[in-house]
């Protein structure tokens, strides 16, 4: 047998999240995971594509790496994850980073709209902290180890 599984990389994760709490949440149990894994944070859709577009304050690409996967939350100030969603899509040198709407909804007009937008996939944030650092676990464990994604296309 391969021992693959026990291979790591480093992986970058933007995580679009407007509330400081959840923001120290994920870091924290990011922490405790065996992940490896460069965690960038930013508040909001307007932030998260000047982040992916290294625009203003994300202008130095070692301030503002590809991610390898983006972690959305869906309810934001200036512009929630379904218009992030609808534009990073929409985007042909970032549309193939993979998404996926981690957030406290559960309601199915959001599972819908947010597979429906070009999210990758819809996690309901468990309430209990080990089930969230279990789930941030099978999330890096899953991209970073068995998804293969497509090179980052130049500008």
């Amino acid at each position: 047998m391969s021992d693959s599984s026990t291979q790591t990389r480093s992986f970058t994760i933007l995580l679009v999240e407007d509330s400081p709490v959840q923001q120290a949440l994920t870091r924290r149990a990011l922490e405790d995971s065996s992940l490896d894994a460069d965690l960038h944070v930013v508040e909001d859709g307007v932030s998260a594509l000047q982040y992916l577009n290294r625009e203003g304050e994300f202008a130095d690409e070692g301030a503002s790496p590809r991610p390898d996967i983006i972690l959305l939350d869906l309810n934001m100030p200036r512009m929630d994850g379904h218009e992030f969603l609808d534009r990073l899509k929409s985007n042909e040198k970032l549309a193939q980073i993979p998404v996926t709407v981690l957030t406290t909804s559960t309601a199915d007009s959001d599972v819908t709209a947010s597979y429906a937008r070009g999210a990758n996939a819809f996690v309901t944030k468990p309430a209990e902290y080990d089930k969230f650092v279990d789930l941030l676990n099978a999330l890096g464990q899953f991209w970073a180890h068995f998804v293969k994604t497509p090179p980052a296309t130049s500008n």
